[in-house]
């Protein structure tokens, strides 16, 4: 039997990107008590990687789930656009992933909130115990790495023989890896900065709706 490949898969980060607002970064602000800048400085300058600062921040963290869930969806904001891109997916039979390095909950939170079921996602993964504890999982990290607690990049290419082309929209950090092995890239944020600082190829984005015009001329 010959494996026929499909079209195409879109990847997309989510916070900063789909999400309009960096949800993750706004959750551990609030709740685990220190300012962003420092957040910022553990998880992106220093040596530890996200995984490490993932680990040191977690024990911080004060709260009850329903106070976090609430928090997450007065931030979660979709960006513009991602609705229409998202039903011309489905319509021209286009896959869809997210791959985010931040929270399962808040993610699948907002998802649901806007009545998206059906978008496979990978993140890092929290766990509620009792007495408002929580402990945080990697079921996506790179062993030979370390640096990431979601490995986008592993992801990616666990995908790469399914499609005849790889679409990849981010923003940050954790995209950088995966967005070179992909064949488009959409980029804004620190990411297109990265590119652009490289001289290589990407689309500048603020919104959904460049993507959305991309997939109606090519696909």
């Amino acid at each position: 039997m010959v494996f026929k490949q499909k079209k195409a898969l879109i990847i997309s980060d989510f916070d900063g990107t789909i999400c309009k607002l960096d949800v993750g970064s706004e959750f551990l602000s609030r709740f685990a008590g220190k300012p962003r800048v420092e957040l910022e400085r553990l998880c992106n300058k220093e040596c530890t990687g996200s995984r490490a600062a993932y680990q040191q921040i977690m024990p911080l963290i004060k709260g009850n789930q329903e106070e976090m869930k609430e928090f997450a969806l007065s931030k979660g904001k979709l960006t513009r656009g991602f609705m229409p891109f998202y039903r011309l997916c489905i319509k021209k039979d286009l896959d869809v992933k997210i791959l985010s390095d931040g929270l399962d909950f808040y993610i699948r939170c907002i998802l649901e909130n806007k009545g998206i079921t059906d978008i496979e996602f990978y993140s890092n993964v929290v766990e509620f115990g009792d007495e408002e504890s929580m402990r945080i999982r990697f079921p996506e990290m790179n062993e030979l790495c370390g640096r990431c607690g979601t490995c986008k990049n592993a992801i990616l290419h666990s995908f790469r023989l399914r499609y005849e082309k790889i679409l990849y929209i981010g923003d940050g950090h954790s995209d950088w890896c995966p967005s070179r092995c992909a064949d488009v890239v959409f980029a804004k944020g620190i990411l297109l900065k990265q590119y652009e600082k490289e001289g290589l190829p990407c689309i500048p984005f603020e919104d959904f709706n460049v993507i959305h015009q991309y997939l109606k001329r090519n696909f």
